[in-house]
């Protein structure tokens, strides 16, 4: 019988601790110091056609490779073709710079690897998730008797909350003719959501917005009148805390108002927006999400953790337990009594990480202020923005700053609506391609606009105003190649 020579000397549990050691010491010490180079880098870098070929050529080994080797191609090939989204000056999109404790605490909860599903596997994150969980209910002045879990995102949450709702508000037999309402400005997950959980197109209404895109409260009174009249069952409000386009926050008073007359559940979408009860001057904005039934809110969009770190808040956390609680014969050991308790309990994910661990770390070093302190940052930034907006000509504020968002169009006069919206479309592709800043756009009022949403601590009143000045620039330069008549533009030129 012949020895068979083992040739690697990695395990999936195993690996050799001086390369390990040596190679994590490196890239954690390049990672700390990436602030300091970033803002001279572009922000969008999207791989090219030689870059996916190169990709598409990676193989596994069946042998294995070193580990130093495969970090570094990791490094340069992979994680480097992406958007910088921590980058000072990426407007493009909500979600924040990742604070280094974020992802440092990720990297602790991700080696300890504990299954935050049962008290019996995690009773110390469990605790931590508690707690965390109690503390962001009190920052919206929900009751005592509020609970909640953490999700992985706004679309999770929101479609706990909407199954909650559901088996609180409606009936078995009366599911089909449900109508749950929404704004033109609720974000795409809520009416995905709905579907997951059987709702219909039909059974989604739209509502109409005011001239801040916030929702129209009269002519969501007259559609649940009108539904009423045609034997259809109003069930659930969604209004939003911080819309993705605008940063609109809906009359959250006015919407509480009808919901508790027409006893209805109201649904609070404040993925973005429920930060800003994080402010000490801005907080107040809010007035009105303490009536909600449900709330979602996510860490990775104002609170500058790694993705992955969402949150559903309930009123009344029993109504969690009532939709999700599950007594397999196979999980009889892991009940508990009063004293502990399983989060698997309270929402859909069995298996679930310890999402919480990341906030808890990156809150108790930070502080309170200081998170405060950032959050009034964005919005100062936006008004910045606006700002300097204004001092340009042709230029148009499409909707005011709000939260950390504001929008604005290009509009010389004497040209035709789509030219117009083609003229804002290449200003943003001109700024992608010049990389000093991500600016793109967005639809409002069937215009195409340009949109910035500004939450980055280190980003400053200069990155702002030459971030406007310079798509003035691209403005002025792409309305001369449209006055020529060319079909090009100066996109990759600038």
């Amino acid at each position: 019988m012949s020895v068979v020579e083992v040739t690697t000397k990695y395990t999936p549990t195993t690996l050799d601790r001086a390369v390990l050691t040596e190679k994590l010491s490196e890239v954690i010490a390049d990672l700390l110091e990436m602030p300091d180079r970033i803002a001279d880098e572009r922000v969008f870098h999207l791989a090219d056609a030689d870059d996916v070929a190169r990709l598409n050529q990676m193989q596994l080994s069946p042998e294995g490779r070193r580990f130093d080797e495969v970090v570094d191609e990791m490094i340069n090939e992979v994680y480097s073709h992406r958007a910088r989204m921590n980058h000072p000056r990426c407007f493009a999109f909500i979600p924040t710079p990742a604070s280094p404790l974020s992802w440092i605490g990720e990297m602790l909860t991700a080696a300890h690897n504990p299954f935050a599903g049962s008290w019996l596997q995690s009773s110390g994150p469990s605790v931590i998730e508690r707690k965390l969980v109690d503390f962001l209910c009190a920052r919206l002045q929900f009751p005592a008797s509020a609970g909640g879990l953490f999700v992985s995102g706004g679309s999770m949450a929101n479609l706990t909350a909407l199954t909650v709702a559901r088996d609180q508000m409606l009936e078995p037999e009366r599911r089909l003719s449900g109508i749950v309402y929404v704004s033109g400005q609720t974000h795409s997950s809520v009416a995905k959501g709905l579907k997951i959980i059987g709702f219909l197109d039909r059974q989604i209404r739209k509502i109409g917005v005011d001239k801040l895109f916030r929702l129209d409260v009269s002519e969501l009174l007259a559609a649940i009148a009108q539904d009423r009249a045609a034997g259809l069952t109003p069930f659930a409000v969604v209004a939003s805390a911080g819309t993705t386009n605008t940063g609109s926050i809906d009359p959250l008073h006015a919407i509480a108002d009808v919901c508790r007359n027409e006893r209805l559940w109201m649904h609070v979408d404040g993925a973005f927006g429920a930060s800003i009860s994080m402010s000490p001057t801005h907080s107040s904005l809010l007035a009105g999400i303490e009536r909600a039934d449900s709330v979602s809110w996510d860490a990775h969009k104002w609170l500058f953790q790694t993705y992955g770190c969402g949150v559903i808040l309930v009123r009344n956390r029993r109504h969690l337990l009532e939709s999700f609680h599950a007594r397999p014969e196979y999980l009889r050991d892991a009940q508990t009594d009063d004293t502990s308790f399983n989060f698997w309990d309270l929402g859909p994910e069995l298996t679930r990480p310890a999402r919480s661990l990341k906030l808890w770390l990156t809150l108790q070093v930070l502080g309170l202020s200081a998170i405060g302190a950032a959050i009034d940052h964005g919005v100062q930034l936006a008004r910045w923005a606006e700002d300097e907006v204004r001092r340009h000509a042709d230029w148009h504020i499409v909707s005011p700053a709000q939260l950390a968002i504001v929008t604005f169009r290009y509009a010389p006069k004497g040209y035709a609506h789509a030219d117009i919206d083609t003229l804002n479309a290449n200003i943003s592709r001109c700024a992608m391609a010049e990389g000093f800043a991500g600016v793109l756009t967005t639809q409002l009022n069937g215009q195409t606009v340009l949109r910035i949403c500004a939450l980055h601590p280190d980003a400053t009143e200069f990155d702002m105003r030459e971030s406007i000045r310079r798509l003035d620039s691209h403005a002025v330069r792409e309305l001369r190649v449209m006055r020529s008549g060319s079909t090009g533009t100066y996109i990759g030129k600038v």
